[in-house]
This record gives C-alpha cells, sequence and structure tokens, in this order.
C-alpha cells in the first residue's frame, strides 16, 4: 500500500487545487443556512458548469464521449481536493456517478451522443429508478412493466426511494418486459423523461426535514425503442453495471461527515454529573473505538486506490466499506446524542458540532440501505470473497408470475 503520490499525481494535486482555490472560496465553510430547493439547484448546476469549463467533468470517460480520458486516480484526486470545500455536487453524483456511465456503455451511439455532453455541462439532472414498494433489496423482483407497443414501449407501475427525482429531467428505469422468464431474466431498462406524460414524482418527507427521496408514478408512459438501453431481456446484466458503478459511488465515508475528532470536540464541552466527559473512561473508549473504525475504513479505501494506481480491479474494498462506513456513522452519533440526553435532539440553537452529528445520525440510516442494503453487502462478502454457500433461492429458476402467484 502507497500512501504517497506519484510524480504525475502529484502534479494534478497541485494543478486541481490551485484551481478550487481560485473558484470554490465561497464554499470554505457550510452555510450558515440551509439552501431553499431553489437555490441549492442554482448553486449546483453553476458548479457542475464552472468545473465542466475547467476540464473536471468526466475525468475517466473517454475524451469521445466528452470526457477527459484520465486514469481514475486523477478523478480521485480531484475529488479528494474538492471535498475540502463544500459545493453542492450531490444533485449530479447519481446522473454522473451511475446512470451516464450505464447509458454510454449500454446506449446506443446517437442516445449517448444526445445525452451525455448536456448531463457533464449541468444542463440535465438524471436519476435511478430501481426499487420500489415490492422490491427493494431484492430489486429482480421489480413489477413495473413494459409492453411493446409498435416502435414504442408502454410502462405503468410504481418506483420509490427515487433521490431527486423531483428535480430531474430524465432517468434509467429497469422494467418487467416478460413475466414468463425467470425474475432475472425477464428484465429491460429504459431512459425515461421525467418530464413527460404519465409521470408523477411525489417527494417523501424525511425525519431530518428534507424530501430528497421520491415516490414515482408511471401511467401509459410511452417509450421510444431507440431508449432501450441494452437487449431486450438484458436488464439485469445492464442493472449491474448501475450497481457496480452505485457501489463505488456511496462505498465510500462521505465528504464532510463527522468522525472521531467532531466526536472529541463535542465532549470536551460536555459536563457530566461526575465530571467532565472527556474524563470518563467509558466515552474515551468509545471515542477510540470510532478512531479505530474511522482508520480501519481509511485504510480500506488505500487498498482500493493503490489497486486502480496500478491499472487493477480493486477488490471487495467498496462492499467491506460500506458496510463499516453506515454502522459507524449510526453509532458515532447515536452515542453523541446520548451524552447530551435530552439535548441531544434539540436542534434549535444546537452546537455546531452536535448539529453535524445530529445530520449523520439521519441521513446513516438511509445509507444503510442505499448501494445495497447491510444483509445484501454481507451475503456478497461471504459468497463471492469468503467462498461460503450461497442462500437458497428456490425462485431463482420459476416464471416470475409463477412465483408471485405462489
Amino acid at each position: 500500500m502507497d500512501f504517497n503520490d506519484t510524480p504525475e499525481d502529484a502534479v494534478y494535486r497541485a494543478k486541481a487545487s490551485a484551481w478550487l482555490a481560485a473558484n470554490a472560496g465561497e464554499y470554505r465553510n457550510p452555510p450558515a443556512i440551509p439552501y431553499s430547493r431553489e437555490e441549492f439547484v442554482r448553486r449546483s448546476r453553476a458548479w457542475q458548469k464552472a468545473k465542466h469549463a475547467a476540464g473536471y467533468t468526466g475525468i475517466t470517460w473517454p475524451m469521445a464521449m466528452g470526457g477527459q480520458g484520465l486514469s481514475p486516480m486523477h478523478s480521485i484526486v480531484f475529488s479528494q481536493e474538492q471535498s475540502r470545500y463544500h459545493v453542492p455536487t450531490s444533485l449530479f453524483d447519481i446522473g454522473l456517478g451511475m446512470c451516464l456511465p450505464t447509458v454510454f456503455t449500454h446506449g446506443q451511439p446517437d442516445v449517448v451522443a444526445r445525452y451525455v455532453a448536456p448531463a457533464l455541462a449541468g444542463d440535465e439532472v438524471w436519476c435511478q429508478l430501481f426499487s420500489e414498494p415490492a422490491a427493494g433489496s431484492d430489486l429482480a423482483g421489480i413489477r413495473t412493466k413494459a409492453v411493446k407497443d409498435g416502435d414504442d414501449w408502454v410502462i405503468d407501475g410504481q418506483k420509490v426511494w427515487t433521490t431527486n427525482a423531483h428535480l430531474s429531467d430524465y432517468g434509467i428505469i429497469v422494467t418487467r418486459t416478460d413475466p414468463s422468464a425467470p425474475k432475472h431474466k425477464g428484465l429491460t431498462m429504459f431512459i425515461v423523461d421525467m418530464h413527460g406524460p404519465g409521470v408523477e414524482a411525489r417527494p417523501l418527507k424525511q425525519m431530518s426535514g428534507g424530501s430528497d427521496f421520491n415516490e414515482v408514478f408511471f401511467t401509459g408512459v410511452r417509450v421510444s425503442d431507440s431508449h432501450r438501453l441494452g437487449a431486450v431481456g438484458d436488464g439485469w446484466k445492464v442493472a449491474l453495471t448501475t450497481l457496480m458503478h452505485e457501489r463505488l459511488a456511496v462505498g465510500g465515508k462521505p465528504s464532510h461527515a463527522p468522525g472521531y475528532a467532531t466526536l472529541m470536540a463535542l465532549a470536551a464541552t460536555i459536563d457530566t454529573d461526575t465530571g467532565p466527559a472527556m474524563a470518563q473512561r467509558d466515552v474515551r473508549q468509545r471515542i477510540a473505538a470510532s478512531y479505530i473504525a474511522d482508520e480501519g475504513i481509511k485504510l480500506t479505501q488505500m487498498r482500493a486506490l493503490s489497486a486502480l494506481a496500478k491499472g487493477q480491479v480493486p477488490g471487495p474494498e467498496q462492499s467491506i466499506s460500506k458496510v463499516v462506513v453506515a454502522k459507524t456513522m449510526q453509532d458515532m452519533a447515536a452515542f453523541a446524542m446520548d451524552l447530551n440526553e435530552a439535548g441531544g435532539f434539540v436542534t434549535t440553537g444546537a452546537d455546531p458540532d452536535l448539529a453535524r452529528l445530529q445530520g449523520s445520525y439521519m441521513a446513516s440510516a438511509g445509507l444503510r440501505i442505499a448501494g445495497g442494503t447491510d444483509e445484501i453487502l454481507r451475503n456478497i462478502i461471504a459468497e463471492r470473497v469468503l467462498g461460503l454457500p450461497g442462500d437458497l433461492r428456490p425462485d431463482k429458476d420459476l416464471p416470475f408470475n409463477a412465483s408471485v402467484a405462489a
């Protein structure tokens, strides 16, 4: 494991750092007041356009696709430097991190040419339409159907937990096109216009007060066959491309997520019945456990970076990291609120460190689901890494309509 930049990476880091210092100065600190939805969208688009003009979008994408044609390490270096600033990037993370790589891997050339450039330039926002009320972790159990009608497909059904669907222009949607095939075989993926007739996104109110997730309804939505991604019935294979990129995107610790240092700073300000919190052995032990977990995550991710630097494909690091990251964030935040007793859930005038940990507590539950639940990822690690026997899946080879009826 090598913690040092190569000479080439060091030059790129210095260049990126200088550009960010000159262009992201207003984002050195988080906003004193959270942005309104309109302001968030405006700032997100402006920041994406600025990066695009400077050549910092699509860093690893082929130049023919409008990217920079550079290595994964270049992308990681820029992300590391960008994480020093509180820039608004989440609006485009799903589209550029998951959806568009799927589009240019499986889409027809004219479709790729139409959609990739506007997304990179910040003109169009994308979402990922996978989960359903009856199919969350078991993605192959989806029931949203697409029926062929001439040169079009007609989509009917419902998706849920779709991030930023209400702000998106387009989405990639996995549908069931052959209910008589086994559940993994009868799926097909399409590009869908989120502003088209028959599409309705309904934001879901979250306990944080935000509405990032949505349930989305499709009623007689027509999609041209030219907007199909991959072959008919190959939707599971196409979805795996998206999921691979999703695991990479959500496997690391989120930018600006609080760590053990935030917990230490908060504990230093709290007095208990027996003295300062930091003087208590059990408090120090819990903070030490958070430190160990943080360092373990960092070192595990460095293994993946080392593999990328050598031109290799990372191993199971991302699945392992994600299982640990989400649980560590949740445990750390819960402990911080316990330390504050009844004041742990007070948000008005809360200490900035406590406010960050409160946000982390509410976000961590979703992180343990997004990109694969803890249980799914543990199964992946057990079966594909440790070589343990797989779970029994009696419906694997049954026609989907027969297994649903059963």
